[in-house]
């Protein structure tokens, strides 16, 4: 596992920390979830071609 960090504006950390608190869950897990959602919509945006056999 690898660890990341992340810097941001302010306006983007109010924005974690809102979100970690209405969902009551660590700053940490809020960003991994939307690292995740991001991932998966860029997948979906421009997939990788599938490898020639």
């Amino acid at each position: 596992m690898y660890r990341l960090t992340v810097l941001c504006e302010e306006r983007q950390a109010e924005r974690v920390q809102r979100l970690a608190t209405r969902y009551g869950v660590t700053e940490q897990e809020v960003v991994r979830q939307l690292i995740d959602a991001g991932l998966e919509y860029a997948d979906e945006s421009d997939p990788e071609p599938e490898p020639q056999a």
